[in-house]
């Protein structure tokens, strides 16, 4: 009866499923990096904002600036993660490790934060500050006026912080401005407009005088802050917030160990032939 030879994997054979798994999810990451840093600078050269830089309010609260953030910050993780699980690069596999875990770091750090600080108020007072920065800027900055109105209208269906008052913050929607010839004193914007079950179309001056003395009583807008509105859909949202912080921190773990099995499998097969 002939002999029948068995192989058995060597123990410093780089593991296929391993490397393509790490490129393939990182050259996802990649990607999507890279498209949300061409809609930030896109939305930035839209505004002009690269030959006004002195234009800048409130820098960390523009959504243009914040996807350029995110976007350059994802494209050099994916780039890292990818490229060097292509190549078996050990330095960029470290630095796309370091990236992760740097980046887990801070998110762990800011959960505990945002813990410990729930009820001293000082979350509720910077949402609160970067709330009244989106009402004063409302008509300066396209992004910033755009990302209020989802909000009001289609996210927590609200107007203002604590309530449609707080409008008077914005000079167009000062009571004091009709004096100078704005028609939209002492209104609020559309957003803050409740659609009516017949209505197809919005009415885009669905909030004109609605704050005014002697309007009649039903306004037909949001009367709910977007402050509470926000703590009442986290209350409401609570378990599916935390599960989907809690699955991409198991993600970014589960990555920083494949990519540490992966550059002990590559010094193993350099020193094996070396």
């Amino acid at each position: 009866m002939p002999s029948v030879r068995k192989y058995r994997r060597e123990t410093t054979e780089i593991s296929c499923c391993l490397k393509y798994l790490l490129f393939s999810s990182n050259v996802v990451v990649w990607t999507l990096g890279l498209c949300v840093l061409a809609v930030g600078i896109w939305a930035w050269n839209e505004k002009d904002m690269f030959s006004n830089l002195a234009k800048l309010t409130f820098i960390a609260l523009d959504p243009a600036f914040v996807l350029i953030c995110t976007g350059t910050i994802t494209f050099i993780i994916g780039f890292t993660g990818s490229v060097g699980a292509l190549r078996e690069n050990t330095c960029l596999l470290s630095l796309y490790a370091l990236f992760l875990s740097l980046l887990l770091t801070f998110e762990i750090s800011l959960g505990i934060l945002t813990f410990v600080l729930k009820d001293k108020g000082w979350i509720k007072d910077q949402a609160t500050e970067g709330l009244r920065a989106f009402i004063i800027h409302y008509r300066e900055d396209p992004d910033q006026q755009n990302l209020i109105d989802w909000i009001q209208e289609d996210w927590l269906q609200c107007c203002g912080i604590d309530g449609p008052k707080d409008w008077d913050s914005n000079n167009y929607f000062n009571c004091s401005s009709s004096a100078i010839g704005s028609r939209e004193a002492c209104g609020v914007p559309f957003s803050c407009c409740r659609r009516r079950p017949t209505e197809i179309i919005k009415n885009k001056q669905c909030g004109y005088d609605v704050r005014k003395e002697g309007y009649p009583v039903e306004r037909h807008i949001y009367e709910r802050g977007c402050l509470r509105a926000g703590e009442d859909w986290l209350e409401a949202h609570l378990i599916s917030v935390a599960t989907s912080c809690i699955c991409i921190l198991i993600v970014q773990i589960l990555g920083i160990c494949f990519t540490q099995n992966l550059r002990a499998d590559i010094n193993a097969q350099k020193s094996k032939y070396h």
